[in-house]
């Protein structure tokens, strides 16, 4: 889960040492999941850029068994589960999990758990794995990843978004992109609520080099346009008639 990249309303960064510790916390979207959820339905971002890429770059997954990893409210499940996936979901907000229940109708198995720690899934659990807008919320990617391998069977893939690095040195011209960094970020919903965000930025080698040391081959890496179906009044004036701009950057890997 993530906020609109582009006309943000507020926001203060503060570099850290690696060495420091930081998980996201469990009710990290309690506090504006209902919120967020109204925004995530009919955003430029989320509805028609990242959801649609996402789906896109998961094909056919006609009774494939998917995890969605870090579910949100969520709206990936129903899309995947609408294509014939058998979706199980988790996220580490009661809150988020709570709408997510309401949504599916008990369709989908879900559950509260943390990407961060190990997950409550056997070995070779699943055939896919979806992890939408979550990772960069961990400065640690070692035991993510190697649990997301652990519940793959083997040739499975991983189908991930992350904030693009790139816009990590495009808002703090002066931030070294080198440096796996702690910044935060104030966004208003369109409710009028006010939320404080907090991600770690890593340089794409260092994304890359954390998917090949849990086992992963890198397949893809996408930077796609946004949906076609998008209504042209959500596009930010200055993108003129372009439909592509930085934002996300998407990866599918496969297990080895």
């Amino acid at each position: 889960m993530a906020p609109p990249c582009d006309d943000r309303p507020g926001r203060t960064v503060h570099e850290t040492s690696c060495e420091s510790e930081h998980l996201m916390k469990a009710d990290h979207y309690d506090g504006f999941a209902e919120s967020y959820s109204m925004d995530n339905e009919s955003s430029l971002f989320n509805a028609y850029y990242e959801r649609p890429a996402m789906i896109d770059l998961a094909g056919d997954v006609n009774g494939h068994r998917v995890l969605d990893a870090g579910c949100g409210s969520g709206p990936l499940s129903a899309a995947l589960l609408a294509k014939g996936a058998i979706v199980t979901g988790f996220d580490s907000s009661p809150a988020m999990v709570k709408l997510a229940r309401r949504r599916l109708a008990g369709n989908v198995a879900l559950q509260v758990a943390d990407l961060s720690q190990p997950l409550p899934f056997a070995d070779g659990a699943f055939d896919d794995v979806v992890v939408s807008l979550v990772l960069h919320y961990l400065r640690d990617w070692t035991a993510p990843l190697a649990e997301l391998r652990r519940v793959l069977q083997p040739g499975g893939r991983v189908i991930l978004s992350v904030n693009h690095p790139i816009i990590y040195k495009l808002g703090y011209p002066n931030a070294d992109y080198f440096a796996i960094t702690e910044y935060s970020e104030e966004y208003t919903l369109n409710d009028g609520q006010s939320m404080a965000l907090t991600y770690w930025h890593r340089p794409l080698h260092a994304m890359t080099d954390a998917f090949t040391k849990a086992g992963f081959r890198l397949s893809v890496i996408s930077e796609p346009p946004a949906s076609p179906d998008t209504p042209r009044e959500l596009f930010p004036p200055h993108l003129g008639d372009r439909t592509a701009f930085l934002c996300f950057i998407f990866f599918v890997l496969e297990a080895s």
